[in-house]
């Protein structure tokens, strides 16, 4: 007590001179954060304050960053060698190993499942009152099933319909409808988000063409069950409407490229250290080979693929894959991205029109082959002209010729037109040139040759219609398996072990925040 007493003054003293150096500090670093605040509300450009009723009301979401949405997993993007890993024994020649980057994007966790669909099915069905040819449209085909030579058609009933696979992937689907599921899920994402911020009610009496549309509700023309809209700073309006500048809305859902599924499917990530992989993958896990290697798991299959001819699953007491057909969406062991089944399971549908030198000219970052470029279709006022009947924006449907000539590209050097991407349907007259709609001449010679005896009987599969698909499912061979492995088949149709997944990019940082 003595000590304490004796040094008490000092110590008070001490208090006392240091408590200003503390309150210096302190507000140091508080005008920091208000300095570094106030700028980012300023413009650099005009030195006006954003949001700011005064200053007419400029509306900026300041520190806004991408949701992710429902069922997504984020996926870093970033340089990888994309292309054949293994012995081509197809002899295709058709995906020479390439150096791309792939920006970071979001993909789903699993495969889209049946329960997943059945909810989109019913969606239409219970909107599209009026339209029943909307709903038998996007039934999948059961059909799929069934096989001359094999007794397959309980599936055909239960398969896709029975709760025990509810959590199956979803077959039967094709390219095209597939697509049509992404923009169904778009929706249905953004009306919930719009629900959640209070602006909208829940609609369940939508009907035909008044139901919610992302981009009809962004032109002003989705009406809703409106709760409250956001307060607005602009002085000559009260309220308004969510925009897209808000950031509240998602990007829309869609098919990843080939090149984001193969990158996804690699998960490289967990093959690196710092800037170096150090050894490349011929499946979505390390080896080569098709069984799990930790001392946990070790011998068990890592997917369900064909093992050898007649043997899809094993031995009964000892089954390798526990699979006949399909499985849970969520067997096996994911990747290091976090996705299950992207190896076995069901092959996957991406974006990419199948070319088979597709490897050859596309571009070393984000490569995508089957550009279609679009518009909102407008009148002379320059005002999105009115839905049509099932509520979808009229679009006008731009061709690669003519984005070409409006940014003057050299001619005859059009994109996706050198190799007949443009039309590739092969008409009458064989290995003649023909004259495409803008009147500049094509060639077939990539069908067939002009001299050849036999042009008009030629026929190829591969067209603007050849969608790829990858991945390797429950009827393949182990060689399959490979995420670089490539086929294809018409947008219009579909299979049983054909599937899909979807994808978002991802805005804004690479890595996320």
């Amino acid at each position: 007590m003595g000590i304490l007493k004796s040094h008490k003054t000092k110590g008070v003293m001490y208090k006392f001179r240091a408590l200003p150096v503390v309150l210096i500090a302190v507000m140091l670093f508080t005008s920091c954060i208000f300095k570094k605040k106030g700028k980012d509300e300023v413009s650099s450009s005009t030195g006006w304050r954003y949001n700011d009723p005064d200053n007419g009301g400029f509306e900026v979401a300041l520190g806004a960053d991408q949701k992710t949405g429902p069922g997504l997993v984020l996926i870093e993007g970033g340089r990888f060698t994309m292309g054949q890993v293994q012995q081509d024994v197809m002899f295709d020649w058709n995906n020479r190993p390439r150096t791309v980057t792939v920006s970071s994007f979001y993909m789903d966790e699993t495969e889209v499942k049946n329960v997943d669909y059945r909810e989109y099915l019913f969606w239409l069905r219970r909107v599209y009152k009026d339209y029943p040819e909307v709903y038998r449209r996007a039934l999948p085909d059961t059909l799929v099933w069934r096989s001359p030579m094999g007794f397959n058609d309980p599936y055909v009933q239960y398969y896709f319909r029975h709760p025990s696979y509810n959590n199956y992937p979803v077959v039967g689907v094709s390219w095209v409808k597939a697509n049509d599921f992404c923009l169904w899920r778009t929706d249905r994402v953004n009306e919930q988000l719009l629900i959640d911020e209070g602006e909208l009610n829940p609609d369940p009496n939508q009907s035909n063409e008044k139901n919610f549309n992302t981009e009809a509700y962004l032109a002003g023309q989705y009406e809703g069950v409106v709760n409250q809209l956001r307060p607005s700073l602009n002085p000559n309006q009260t309220e308004r409407r969510t925009n897209f500048e808000d950031g509240v809305l998602l990007p829309s859902y869609r098919l990843p490229t080939e090149a984001e599924w193969e990158f996804a499917a690699y998960a490289l990530r967990g093959n690196t250290f710092e800037e170096r992989i150090y050894e490349r993958r011929i499946y979505p896990w390390d080896g080569h080979n098709v069984r799990n290697s930790s001392k946990k798991n070790r011998g068990q299959m890592m997917a369900n693929f064909v093992r050898g001819r007649g043997d899809l699953m094993g031995v009964a007491g000892s089954l390798n894959d526990n699979g006949s057909i399909t499985v849970d969406v969520k067997s096996y062991w994911p990747n290091d991205y976090g996705l299950y089944c992207m190896a076995g399971n069901v092959n996957e549908w991406v974006q990419d029109v199948y070319r088979p030198l597709t490897s050859e000219d596309v571009e070393g970052f984000n490569p995508f082959r089957g550009n279609v470029f679009t518009d909102l279709k407008r009148d002379a006022n320059g005002s999105v002209v009115a839905k049509d009947k099932l509520g979808r924006l009229y679009i006008d449907t731009v061709k690669d010729a003519d984005v070409a000539n409006r940014y003057n590209y050299q001619k005859g050097d059009y994109r996706n037109y050198r190799d007949g991407d443009l039309q590739s349907a092969i008409p009458g007259g064989g290995g003649q040139d023909f004259t495409v709609e803008d009147g500049k001449k094509g060639s077939l010679r990539m069908y067939a040759q002009d001299n050849s005896q036999n042009a008009n009987d030629f026929v190829t599969l591969i067209n603007d219609n050849a969608r790829v698909y990858k991945g390797g499912s429950w009827r393949d061979r182990a060689y399959w398996l490979n995420p670089s492995s490539r086929r294809f088949l018409d947008q219009e149709g579909c299979r049983d072990d054909i599937g899909f997944r979807c994808a978002m990019i991802r805005v804004g940082s690479p890595a996320g925040l």
